[in-house]
This record gives C-alpha cells, structure tokens and sequence, in this order.
C-alpha cells in the first residue's frame, strides 16, 4: 500500500502503534480520535519521538512547528493526512 492510499484512520492506527511503543502501559487503552499524547502521559520528549516515528512511517518531512498545531490524536492523523 502507498502512503497515498492511507486514510486517516489508517494514519491514526499508525500513531496509535508509536504511542504504544513511546508509552508503557497503554497496551489495553481503547484510543479514540480526541485522545491527547499529553493527558496520556506522554511529555514533550515523548510526543517528539512518536510524532518523528509516524514521520518516518509515512515517509513524510514536514516542520514539527506545523503538527504541534494538533490538539488530539485524530487531529494529528487528520494534518498528517492532508499532507500525503
């Protein structure tokens, strides 16, 4: 599959596996789209590495000032979407 073929909830999937990787603990968390890093527990350091591996994931370079504009999971997904 292409990354031009994702949807975001395939992109939201893909930030969810980071999270889990980043974040010990979340393995049985039902995530939803309004889910935020930060009230998950993840610090900035964290947010960094989960945002940078779903970068790498999708094969997209963009600033990290234009995804710090996501408030929740699914805006996240939803920006990274329409960057594909």
């Amino acid at each position: 599959m292409t990354t031009t073929a994702l949807a975001t909830e395939d992109i939201f999937a893909i930030i969810v596996g980071h999270a889990r990787e980043v974040l010990p603990g979340l393995d049985d968390h039902a995530f939803q789209f309004s889910d935020s890093l930060r009230d998950l527990g993840a610090n900035s350091i964290d947010r960094s590495e989960i945002v940078m591996l779903t970068l790498e994931s999708l094969s997209l370079k963009i600033p990290m000032i234009e995804v710090a504009k996501a408030e929740n999971m699914g805006e996240l997904a939803t920006l990274l979407h329409a960057r594909l």
